[in-house]
């Protein structure tokens, strides 16, 4: 339990004995005069004591009016007039507001961290032919690791022996296992189901999956939204405001108008400072984002701060790279055309270019030659960023890359016929042919560019690659706006035209896979990073990371952040109407102070419930 909830409970569990207590004395002992005084007096103490040391580290901050000032004041005031019961009573069912505050708030926050404790404990780490078990910090990268079925993976590793199945719903969302062998990867937080496997240590700590989604979930709450920005600035005016009407309802009707008492109106003055308690208002809205980050990392959309989840649901414009986005990345050879020289020569020759590259084109090209590479042939490799590689192989400088490339090195060749991404090859200054690759859609890619035409939401697409392959992929997925051939710089200007022409009110999202993308996923209003699970840039640079490779998230991601805002909004106004009646009522004397709070207490639930029940079923 937290600390907080603990000492509030501690003030209202002694509050209460002697508020009990003082009344007995009154009605069954005759307590009276200073004795009745002083009966309360230690009852008001006790509830008020952790609210008195609050406001002083307040006023230390130079924040001088809160609800705890309110209250303070109005309860103050009861007791100068001789209405000790109903002080104390008012006090104490503003701490059970309080505390019922900081049990919602707790467990929200717990809620999340018990679904996110995806930080294991220990490691076991292979000395010889035995283990020892270390803390997963001690864990240095090149460290074999033992993982036994049952336990957490507690880095980011390699697999180097065994076979074995890995339960990731914690990180990903995606309640099947996934199967893993040896030179797959596996990431910290996710369980080791079924065999015992050994892995490579490839990040320490600090730098591995679970450990930085912590620190990113923990971050999340200090990132603030308009909403939230607009709640506090309203208690920041409105508190010394209604603290002014209070004073002023107490003495301007004596003054203004004959025979009114001047008691029955310092008395519904105090009540007026009491019914104008926020903090109703203070609780809803924090707790409606927070339980909205918390909905969305158990769908695994990792969101940085209430302030992304808000500009999420006024998000109009989705902007998405085609390679690794909405195509799986993995690239397979169609066909292989060549120029004077053979096919198997063709493919060699590209396969040896690619020999110091991880891009998914590389990797289906080295895939294809299918044998195995002897490095020492190449010499001098050069990557030109957005056209190709360059490099000595077997004393022949060879070119490899796109029509752009061609183009530059000024080179004469026939263009490839077929729908997809051709790589062209040259030898010594001569055209040596092509071979075409073509990737796959993802598989919910389709629904996802669906959903967002089918909720007037509107999709673009943004790639390096060239025209028909994007307008055939496009066509497919029912994007009507593409840009293709853009070099990395080119998307960064293209979305900034973009954010130019829309309204101040709109916001644009990016989507990429946060490989190459870091560039245009910092600069967009929201950045969208797929499959984040493990890539560094998608976890600094996205405000949004998908930690599955599922475009599809998106949409819950959508139906989560304008649930959430949709909850705040409709809290914003039920609380603020609540107040404005309440004030009338205790203006007029309908309410006493006790019926002041305890209307506040609810209002504060029914918004607490709205939260929870749009965010848990979003539309």
């Amino acid at each position: 339990m937290a600390r907080e909830v603990k000492n509030k409970l501690m003030e209202i569990g002694a509050g209460s004995v002697l508020y009990l207590l003082a009344l007995c004395s009154v009605r069954y002992w005759d307590a009276t005069g200073g004795a009745e005084l002083f009966v309360f007096l230690l009852a008001y103490v006790a509830l008020t004591a952790g609210i008195v040391w609050q406001m002083f580290k307040n006023f230390r901050r130079l924040h001088f009016f809160d609800e705890n000032f309110l209250m303070l004041l109005a309860t103050v005031g009861a007791f100068l007039i001789g209405k000790y019961a109903e002080a104390v009573g008012a006090m104490l069912f503003f701490q059970v507001g309080k505390l019922i505050e900081a049990i919602s708030m707790s467990r929200t926050k717990k809620s999340i961290a018990k679904y996110m404790d995806i930080r294991p404990e220990s490691a076991n780490r292979k000395v010889g032919t035995s283990e020892e078990a270390v803390e997963p910090s001690e864990l240095k990268a090149g460290d074999v690791i033992i993982i036994k079925p049952g336990e957490k993976i507690p880095v980011d590793a390699v697999v180097t022996e065994g076979v074995s199945t890995i339960d990731m719903k914690v990180l990903t969302g995606e309640a099947e296992p996934q199967e893993v062998k040896v030179g797959q990867k596996v990431y910290s937080g996710s369980i080791n189901l079924s065999g015992l496997i050994e892995a490579r240590v490839s990040k320490v700590y600090a730098e591995s999956t679970a450990s930085r989604i912590m620190k990113m979930v923990e971050s999340a709450g200090h990132r603030k939204a308009e909403s939230e920005n607009f709640a506090e600035r309203f208690t920041r005016y409105y508190t010394p405001i209604v603290t002014l009407l209070g004073i002023l309802v107490m003495l301007l009707p004596p003054m203004m108008m004959e025979a009114h008492d001047t008691e029955i109106w310092m008395y519904r003055g105090l009540i007026f400072l009491v019914a104008a308690c926020p903090f109703g208002l203070l609780i809803s809205v924090p707790l409606a984002f927070l339980g909205g980050i918390g909905a969305a990392s158990k769908q695994g959309v990792m969101i940085k701060g209430s302030n992304y989840l808000e500009a999420l649901s006024k998000t109009e414009t989705f902007i998405f790279d085609k390679t690794g986005t909405l195509t799986m990345g993995v690239f397979h050879v169609q066909e292989v055309v060549p120029n004077g020289i053979t096919e198997e020569e063709l493919l060699e020759i590209t396969a040896y270019g690619e020999a110091y590259s991880n891009h998914p084109i590389a990797m289906s090209l080295k895939d294809a030659y299918g044998l195995d590479i002897d490095t020492s042939r190449v010499k001098d490799v050069k990557e030109h960023s957005g056209f190709g590689v360059e490099a000595v192989i077997d004393g022949r400088m060879v070119h490899i890359g796109n029509s752009k490339f061609m183009n530059k090195l000024g080179m004469f060749y026939p263009p490839a016929e077929g729908i997809g991404t051709a790589v062209y090859v040259a030898v010594d200054g001569e055209y040596r042919g092509y071979i075409l690759i073509a990737d796959v859609i993802r598989r919910d890619a389709r629904r996802t560019i669906h959903w967002l035409n089918r909720h007037h939401l509107e999709a673009v697409m943004l790639t390096g690659d060239n025209e028909r392959v994007a307008e055939d992929v496009a066509k497919k997925l029912g994007i009507e706006y593409v840009y293709a051939n853009l070099m990395p710089e080119d998307k960064v200007v293209q979305l900034e035209e973009f954010m130019e022409n829309q309204l101040e009110s709109e916001k644009l999202a990016f989507v990429g896979d946060g490989i190459n993308d870091a560039p245009v996923l910092a600069r967009a209003d929201v950045g969208i990073a797929m499959g984040g699970l493990g890539a560094d840039a998608a976890l600094e640079a996205a405000d949004v990371v998908l930690l599955e490779d599922e475009p599809s998230k998106i949409i819950n991601a959508i139906r989560i952040s304008k649930g959430t805002v949709r909850a705040v909004k409709q809290n914003i106004v039920f609380a603020i109407g609540m107040k404005v009646i309440l004030l009338i009522m205790a203006f007029f004397g309908y309410v006493s102070m006790q019926d002041a709070i305890i209307a506040d207490m609810g209002t504060m639930l029914i918004n607490i419930l709205n939260s929870f029940w749009v965010i848990r079923y979003p539309e």
